[in-house]
């Protein structure tokens, strides 16, 4: 009995649904003579051969382009055939059945072959060291990628961009904590390898190139998952016409009265390539003023709040002569500063800018913006607006690579640690053990990037998380 992972597996490779054209992939260990067998013919690796796929009775069930990759030059580093047919879900089915059932005589010729699980013929790859685990997940960021950018990201992902620049770091850690260990083994040498190495003005480096690559890594994220705006204010302010003038459509009601918006309305758009899931929200007030149903929407709209990356907080121009009005936006505004995450901008958005004079419209403050959702005014400047409120940078489509949140965490280990081994150099005598440490923990974290956990990473992660309380 073969194990889950030695034994041979297959799946259909194409989506689901009629197509011209249908891949069915084996992938597993010695597959030459099976799929010599199963075509009926002699496979020359990397050779294109048109064949027929007949059933147990000799029947013709397709005719296939076949592709035989040879271990490990194949995408999952072990032999790999494809079968490349007509894209029609029941002969493509059929097909499949042929192969699981295939025999010679009786005689199984694929022992243990198996329907491949979600992904595992990327995880075959990860494992067969074909992919690191950055790679690999970038290749469902590139089939799950919405935009022109995120694609491009994601394919800069999957070449190793990412990878290269986190395999530099940890290159540069290794060789300044061979110093401080080198201290440690031969005391009795008398020579400060730290010193003679200059590790503090190395460290200084590395750190300048960790904030670099962890600046990169939130561009990434941002081009992966993209921004949940929520937009939030009092009853008319204007926030569905808002919703309206971003995404082009009339995507909600809007009228005079107040209430309308009873519900969370959701759309996404792209700015620069940039996802932007604009929630639209019911409008916040006392909710002893409001009905039971708009009690739903403004409970739910503060939900949204909490989980925002962008509160915009849509302040109504003509009002702002209204004392009452304002005592409540300024009631509104603090309790989203209570509500919302700590991160999260909290940007200030001034509408129905068309009843105001040019003058006034120039007047306009740090996170602030005039806009009219009426007429389009400034919602160009808006869009942009919304992308710098969370630091992404206008010039970062050349060489973009998409990142993950977890990429951004352990990449602000890595910086945390690094500090903390640049604070123990500096130290007179410096303790060259806990510098060690700190290397040997920062090493860990670049390591789960990757996947490239050896025994002693996996170990500096225990530490790091269990014993020292880091």
């Amino acid at each position: 009995m073969l194990s889950e992972r030695d034994a041979p597996i297959i799946a259909i490779a194409t989506p689901s649904g009629k197509g011209a054209v249908g891949v069915v992939r084996i992938s597993g260990k010695n597959l030459h003579a099976y799929a010599n067998a199963l075509c009926q013919h002699h496979l020359q690796p990397r050779h294109a051969h048109l064949v027929w796929i007949t059933d147990a009775q000799g029947t013709r069930l397709d005719q296939v382009l076949a592709l035989f990759f040879q271990a490990p030059h194949s995408y999952t580093g072990e032999d790999v055939l494809e079968l490349q047919g007509h894209g029609g879900p029941a002969v493509m089915s059929m097909v499949v059945d042929r192969c699981l059932s295939f025999s010679v005589n009786g005689a199984v010729k694929l022992d243990g072959l198996r329907r491949a699980m979600p992904g595992e013929f990327t995880q075959r790859a990860f494992l067969n060291n074909k992919l690191d685990l950055a790679q690999a997940e970038a290749v469902s960021d590139l089939i799950d990628a919405q935009t022109q950018a995120a694609a491009r990201g994601a394919g800069q992902s999957f070449i190793g961009v990412f990878s290269k620049e986190v395999d530099k770091l940890q290159d540069r850690l290794t060789h300044m904590r061979m110093l401080v260990e080198a201290c440690l083994d031969f005391p009795e040498e008398d020579i400060d390898f730290v010193e003679k190495a200059d590790v503090a003005s190395e460290l200084t480096d590395v750190l300048s190139e960790i904030h670099k690559l962890l600046s990169q890594a939130r561009q990434g994220v941002l081009l992966r998952d993209g921004i949940k705006l929520v937009i939030a204010g009092q009853p008319n302010a204007g926030k569905s016409s808002l919703l309206n003038a971003l995404t082009g459509e009339e995507t909600a009601i809007v009228t005079p009265i107040a209430g309308t918006t009873r519900d969370v309305l959701s759309q996404t758009i792209h700015i620069e390539g940039v996802p932007l899931h604009v929630m639209d929200t019911a409008g916040l007030r006392d909710m002893e003023s409001a009905d039971e149903v708009e009690k739903i929407g403004i409970s739910r709209a503060w939900s949204q709040v909490s989980q925002a990356d962008v509160v915009l907080l849509l302040y109504d121009l003509g009002l702002m002569q209204d004392d009452g009005y304002i005592k409540n936006q300024q009631n509104l505004e603090a309790e989203i500063n209570q509500k919302k995450n700590k991160e999260a901008p909290l940007l200030h958005v001034f509408n129905k800018a068309d009843l105001l004079s040019q003058a006034q419209n120039q007047a306009v403050k740090p996170y602030q913006i005039n806009i009219s959702a009426k007429t389009g005014q400034g919602i160009d400047e808006l869009r942009l607006f919304l992308l710098q409120s969370v630091g992404w940078e206008l010039n970062y489509q050349q060489g973009a690579f998409t990142a993950r949140a977890r990429h951004v965490q352990a990449l602000k280990k890595v910086q945390e640690h690094t500090k903390q081994a640049l604070g123990h150099v500096k130290h007179r005598p410096a303790p060259l053990d806990l510098m060690a440490e700190e290397l040997r923990y920062g090493q860990a974290q670049l390591s789960l990037l990757t996947g490239h956990m050896t025994a002693d990473d996996l170990l500096g992660e225990i530490f790091s998380r269990f014993c020292i309380g880091k």
